[in-house]
């Protein structure tokens, strides 16, 4: 006899071990949030997010956050626990999680970690490395250095404190760069020194039992959903959202927050018609237009000059921006937010398949265009990994 839905709903999980941790991983925009509302319905999981981008409080349509009618019926952990002007770290997230682990095994129920953010996976099922967490004083050192002399200065001081992490890095990453500079200041040791140091994950808890499940659904549909939730977050006014983020917080353009993918290109956007929201006096205006100046600098005096002339160029030709031209730069800032999307979820593959390809695990996993259903792959005793194509077979294996 076939089960009724409802059925299936409550019985979702019930051939899991009470001490089990769910990882569900999958790219955006490729129905995590459906199923685990429904494992929450089952009365057996608690849901935590993995998620970079939903910890910032008042970002919600770009990040594609649950309505707070949502957040109400289905609660999530670390949703909505930082203001957009703070840092979360990975660091920072791992002991939060391994917090509310213990707290959801308390309270008899199994925590589903449900969320995009594969790099936080990595962590929890890889481990981390014993980096100490960053010093302000010595951020906001570095931060005024790159201010001064452009990320070119510390890329080539990279080169000579931390050879290793300068030839890994492209010159035009500044967050890693400026990582890797704050570690060494601080300590007086190479990121790459730490980062060869042994690592301890949360999933080698062997009081645990930890199921890593991988979804990599097909591209061309991926594709197509993304391009609907991007159309989606332009009719809900994301544009307007970024306005208020602006003229209530004293943002800049190279705060993690303001790296979101879709952040990003609205803020470009906003500077190429010349908003007047960068003239509230909260806000450094220049900031902005030399993040998105067409013209790379490479020395102190031609970012001096390269702001100089961005902004007469700017207030020459765009305080001119008539409706056609807005409508253009509009247009271009929804086409880059669906490439940035695209790529992002292809960089979620890639994590995904580095997931599935962890030392110790069995060989010969297929890629996800290829898996037609479950494929299992067991890092140790505790932890099981699966990989999947739809999040169907998901369900079926919970089930």
């Amino acid at each position: 006899m076939r089960l009724s839905s409802d059925s299936l709903s409550h019985r979702l999980g019930a051939n899991l071990a009470d001490n089990s941790v769910v990882c569900l991983m999958a790219p955006t925009a490729s129905g995590k949030t459906a199923l685990a509302y429904e494992l929450y319905d089952s009365g057996r999981y608690e849901l935590i997010s993995v998620d970079s981008a939903l910890v910032y409080r008042e970002m919600n349509i770009g990040t594609a956050k649950p309505t707070a009618t949502e957040l109400a019926r289905y609660p999530h952990h670390l949703v909505d626990i930082i203001d957009p002007m703070q840092s979360y770290s990975v660091a920072e997230f791992v002991s939060d999680v391994a917090r509310l682990i213990d707290d959801c095994h308390k309270n008899s129920k199994i925590p589903l970690l449900v969320g995009g953010t594969m790099m936080y996976y990595m962590a929890l099922l890889d481990g981390l490395s014993p980096i100490p967490d960053s010093d302000d004083a010595v951020r906001a050192r570095v931060e005024q250095w790159r201010q001064d002399e452009g990320i070119s200065a510390l890329y080539e001081y990279l080169g000579k404190i931390d050879p290793i992490s300068h030839q890994r890095l492209k010159a035009s990453d500044t967050q890693r760069i400026t990582r890797a500079i704050e570690v060494y200041l601080q300590t007086d040791i190479p990121l790459s020194d730490w980062q060869q140091k042994p690592k301890q994950a949360l999933a080698h808890n062997p009081n645990q039992q930890w199921h890593a499940l991988s979804v990599m659904p097909d591209r061309p549909w991926l594709h197509e959903r993304i391009e609907q939730r991007l159309d989606i977050m332009w009719a809900e006014g994301l544009v307007y959202e970024v306005i208020g983020l602006l003229e209530r917080y004293p943002l800049t353009p190279s705060l993690p927050s303001m790296r979101c993918v879709g952040y990003r290109q609205v803020l470009e956007y906003l500077v190429h018609i010349n908003h007047p929201v960068f003239e509230q006096p909260h806000l450094d205006k220049a900031q902005f237009y030399e993040a998105f100046a067409e013209t790379k600098v490479s020395n102190t005096e031609k970012v001096k000059q390269g702001i100089t002339a961005q902004n007469e160029m700017t207030q020459a030709h765009l305080s001119k921006v008539d409706s056609q031209t807005e409508a253009l730069a509009c247009q271009q800032m929804q086409n880059k937010a669906l490439y940035a999307t695209r790529q992002l979820a292809k960089r979620q593959y890639t994590w995904l398949r580095k997931v599935i390809q962890l030392p110790n695990t069995s060989s010969g996993v297929a890629l996800a265009s290829d898996l037609g259903s479950a494929t299992n792959a067991s890092v140790d005793n505790n932890v099981t990994i699966k990989a999947f194509t739809t999040m169907a077979q998901v369900r079926e294996y919970l089930y």
